[in-house]
């Protein structure tokens, strides 16, 4: 069974950075981590979860939502299993719980559009201060 685990999250000031890591484990032998889109999505205060951005296993595509495009960036490297969201200029409506997703044989725009998922991690909380 997948699991996949956030981390990085923390208190940062408005207009600062961090970075989100998503760390992966639990695969099927040969079927690593480059089978899968993995997402983020986040949970603000009273509001429904929504994604943020996805990419896909193989090819690197990406999907990000109007709101963050620009100021987040998904990257990872299936080498270490692990998933990155890069935040710049965060927001104070960035506040939310971060969750890391996965779900094989899904395109980013699917995953993220449709909310496409399979797995879920517990989420880290990232807070903006002003």
């Amino acid at each position: 069974q997948l699991q996949v685990v956030e981390s990085g999250g923390g208190l940062v000031q408005v207009g600062g950075s961090l970075r989100l890591s998503c760390t992966a484990s639990g695969f099927t032998p040969g079927f690593g981590l480059n089978y899968y889109t993995v997402g983020w999505f986040r949970q603000a205060p009273g509001k429904e979860r929504e994604a943020v951005s996805c990419i896909h296993g193989t090819d690197g595509s990406t999907h990000y939502v109007d709101s963050v495009r620009g100021r987040f960036t998904i990257s990872r490297d299936n080498t270490k299993n692990t998933i990155y969201l890069q935040i710049s200029n965060v927001k104070p409506e960035d506040t939310a719980v971060y969750y890391c997703a996965a779900r094989p044989f899904t395109t980013a725009q699917s995953m993220c559009t449709m909310n496409l998922v399979d797995h879920w991690g517990q989420g880290t909380q990232v807070t903006v201060s002003p």
